[in-house]
């Protein structure tokens, strides 16, 4: 009889210690590495405020959190912040206490009503980055110069804009599939072009990008030729290249280069040079080169808004800057 006595032990077996360890990552790849990062940040300033006011941060509390927002909705001893903030912070709030295994409803009214009276205070039409079209990115990529760095950063801007990739799926593409454990998709090149199979906010999807009709605007052979000058055909595509251009470096590229990159070479190529130098600068990021090919591909709108990833062909239509104002005019067809 002894033999069928539980004999469980007090700690873990190493088997489920493994399962244990598996299923933690499993949770943290829910979200993207950006993701939470910014939660990370979030939560840690929501943890200061808190601190700040004798507060305990460890138990959830409803009303806190919704003093919290109230603070940094109208700036009352907080930096103010935008609603879009304010909304991710509450995101990152909320799914931290119950990663603690401490649930806070976004849902009570502490929360809900100060979140409306905000919405309705402080809301404001999304600030869109401007977008960037053919002409422009080829006056962009003739700034750059003839050496390792500026053949990298010539096929950011080319594949990104053709592509309609978000930096983050720029600098996430691997020489091939499974070579990466942080891998956000890899690249195959065939005579007609390049696929890309990509990981991105909607799932997995490829991305089809031909080639171009002249060395100079082609994607592909600027893809090629960096890969070649790089010596690069395992890990990551888009790296740090070493000091005087001595050679390429391990690391993936961070995808914040891709926004300075836009931003720069804007500058330097002279796009909308009618605006200061400051405010042209705020113009330009990462999503100037997705909102530029939705805005000037002369295709199907299913076929842009495959392309981008997007889940509805209405966010597609948010991306488009030029090529459908006023091309239905209302008035007119009402008789006026």
């Amino acid at each position: 009889m002894s033999a069928l006595v539980d004999k469980s032990p007090s700690q873990p077996l190493p088997a489920l210690s493994r399962l244990a360890d598996t299923a933690r990552g499993y949770a943290e790849a829910r979200s993207s590495a950006n993701t939470r990062k910014a939660y990370a940040s979030d939560w840690a300033q929501f943890a200061r405020w808190c601190r700040r006011k004798g507060l305990d941060v460890r138990e959830p509390n409803a009303e806190v959190v919704g003093l919290y927002l109230a603070a940094a909705a109208s700036g009352d001893g907080i930096a103010k912040a935008a609603v879009s903030t304010l909304e991710r912070r509450l995101a990152a709030i909320t799914t931290t206490y119950r990663s603690l295994g401490s649930p806070l409803s976004r849902q009570d009214r502490h929360i809900l009503d100060v979140m409306a009276g905000i919405r309705r205070t402080h809301a404001r039409p999304p600030r869109q980055k401007e977008a960037l079209f053919a002409e422009d990115i080829l006056a962009m990529c003739a700034t750059l110069p003839s050496d390792l760095r500026g053949f990298r950063d010539r096929a950011i801007l080319l594949l990104g804009f053709a592509g309609g990739l978000r930096r983050s799926e720029i600098t996430g593409l691997d020489c091939s599939e499974g070579q990466t454990q942080d891998s956000g998709g890899w690249i195959e090149i065939l005579t007609e072009g390049a696929l890309l199979t990509i990981r991105g906010k909607t799932g997995w999807r490829q991305v089809e990008i031909g080639r171009g009709s002249s060395e100079r605007s082609c994607p592909v052979h600027a893809l090629e030729t960096w890969l070649k000058l790089g010596r690069i055909s395992h890990g990551p595509v888009f790296r740090r290249v070493l000091r005087k251009n001595s050679g390429v470096g391990p690391d993936r590229l961070d995808d914040k280069h891709v926004a300075r990159l836009v931003q720069s070479t804007a500058l330097k190529a002279a796009v909308r040079a009618d605006l200061p130098e400051r405010q042209r600068k705020a113009l330009f990021a990462g999503h100037s080169l997705r909102a530029g090919l939705a805005s000037s591909a002369g295709v199907d709108e299913t076929d842009v808004q495959r392309q981008l990833g997007h889940a509805s062909a209405e966010m597609t239509r948010r991306y488009q800057r030029r090529r459908d104002r006023f091309r239905i005019n209302l008035t007119q067809a009402a008789g006026l």
